[in-house]
């Protein structure tokens, strides 16, 4: 299946409306944001574990990156609580299950083949730095060949220059309420801008947000 498979096109999405789609493993579904190919896809998706579930053995063809929102995720290496960010590349494997359940942001066969770093980041112990502008902070989690992403908290108030997206920009609301001059984007809000958009972001509220940037083709 194709769905948001047009990278030229901007795309906003409230995944707190989407409905949860079974995945072929009991107790485990899907909200899907994006996707290119079938239950093996190049895909971006929000997955939901139930206490006690597990998804069978699988080696990583593409590579596959991690955001635990909710819940405690698992693997046969270790446990990964709410906050956990973790890459695993390409020809890596595990089997992966969650004993109390979770909420996954999940990005499936996205990686450079060179990209070969494997690691886990527990970000609820992370030290944000200064962002570019008073009241922005930032924790870089990864970056590759003109790649990287971020965690940024947004202090109440707070606004950021305009500028354009080199590679485009996607972003998933973890806290709060993140705006532009198109609107206002709550926690659970993914948008994904494409290459050479613009927009002028800001934060009355304050707001934590997933960023990605320099991914998407030209």
């Amino acid at each position: 299946m194709n769905l948001n498979d047009d990278f030229s096109q901007r795309v906003v999405i409230d995944t707190n409306t989407l409905a949860w789609e079974p995945s072929p493993m009991a107790g485990v579904e899907r909200r899907k944001l994006d996707r290119i190919g079938d239950e093996v896809a190049r895909a971006t998706t929000i997955v939901r574990y139930a206490p006690e579930s597990y998804f069978s053995p699988h080696t990583h063809s593409g590579g596959e990156e991690i955001l635990v929102l909710s819940g405690v995720f698992s693997d046969e290496h270790g446990d990964y609580p709410a906050g956990s960010y973790f890459r695993n590349p390409i020809g890596t494997s595990h089997k992966p299950h969650s004993k109390e359940g979770c909420e996954i942001f999940v990005k499936l066969h996205q990686f450079d083949e060179r990209d070969t770093e494997q690691f886990s980041i527990d970000t609820k112990k992370a030290q944000f730095m200064p962002g570019q502008v008073p009241g922005l902070s930032v924790f870089p989690l990864h970056s590759f060949e003109g790649e990287s992403c971020a965690l940024v908290r947004w202090a109440p108030g707070t606004h950021f220059a305009p500028h354009r997206h080199w590679g485009g920009e996607e972003i998933l609301v973890l806290e709060g309420t993140f705006q532009d001059e198109m609107g206002d984007y709550p926690k659970g809000t993914w948008m994904r801008s494409p290459h050479l958009s613009q927009h002028n972001p800001f934060s009355e509220e304050g707001c934590l947000i997933y960023v990605k940037t320099g991914h998407l083709p030209d």
